[in-house]
Order: structure tokens, then C-alpha cells, then sequence
């Protein structure tokens, strides 16, 4: 069993900054694949990146791509994303997932963690 609990988000203004972390309790966090996802009101959970255990494989939506970073710490079983250059439609509640497989782009995880609000503000 693994529970996620994120942290990091809040209120931003367009072209701002946030790190979100995802702090993962329970054993072998190294042995899990990771990754973020975002839901905005009345739309589908939709993938935003997703990493390996050892950080090597890293993939992200086009709609992040060259903004957002994905990265791991091991030791301290956490997950960031880095999101630079936030946009309005980055408005949404963030949910790290994690996998006990591969990587994935789909939904198909084993854990979530209950969500943090973002919001850009135009």
C-alpha cells in the first residue's frame, strides 16, 4: 500500500512559477513509476508527465512540454513537478499517481493522492 499526499499549490499569476511535491509514504518507492496528472472542472483527468524509477524515462503532454519538469528524489520518496511559465488553462487540481509497472500516459495507476488546487490567474 502507498498513500500520496501533494503539496505546493496555490494562486499564481500568469507567467509565474509553482513546485508541486508529492510525498509518498510505505515501502519500496523506488520500485514505482510516477506521475502527474491534472483535472479542470467539467473536463477528464488528462496525463501531464511521468517518470521511472530510476528518472531515466521521462515523458510529458504536448501541452507542458518545455515548461513543466518531472523529477524524483529516492531517498526522500517524493516526486516534484516544476512548472514555469503558467498559463490560465494550467488551472486545475494536480494529482501524482503511482504505477507498480512501467510508465504509463494513461490513468491506469495503482495509488493517487487526493489532488492540490492550482489556479493562474490572467
Amino acid at each position: 500500500q502507498v498513500q500520496l499526499v501533494e503539496s505546493g499549490g496555490g494562486l499564481v499569476q500568469a507567467g509565474g512559477s509553482l513546485r508541486l511535491s508529492c510525498a509518498a509514504s510505505g515501502r519500496m518507492f523506488v520500485m514505482y513509476a510516477m506521475g502527474w496528472f491534472r483535472q479542470a472542472p467539467g473536463k477528464e483527468r488528462e496525463f501531464v508527465a511521468t517518470i521511472n524509477w530510476s528518472g531515466s524515462e521521462l515523458y510529458y503532454a504536448d501541452s507542458v512540454k518545455g515548461r513543466f519538469t518531472i523529477s524524483r528524489d529516492n531517498d526522500k520518496s517524493t516526486v516534484y513537478l516544476q512548472m514555469n511559465t503558467l498559463r490560465p488553462e494550467d488551472t486545475a487540481v494536480y494529482y501524482c499517481a503511482a504505477r507498480r509497472a512501467t510508465v504509463s500516459t494513461t490513468t491506469a495507476y495503482d495509488y493517487w493522492g487526493q489532488g492540490t488546487q492550482v489556479t493562474v490567474s490572467s
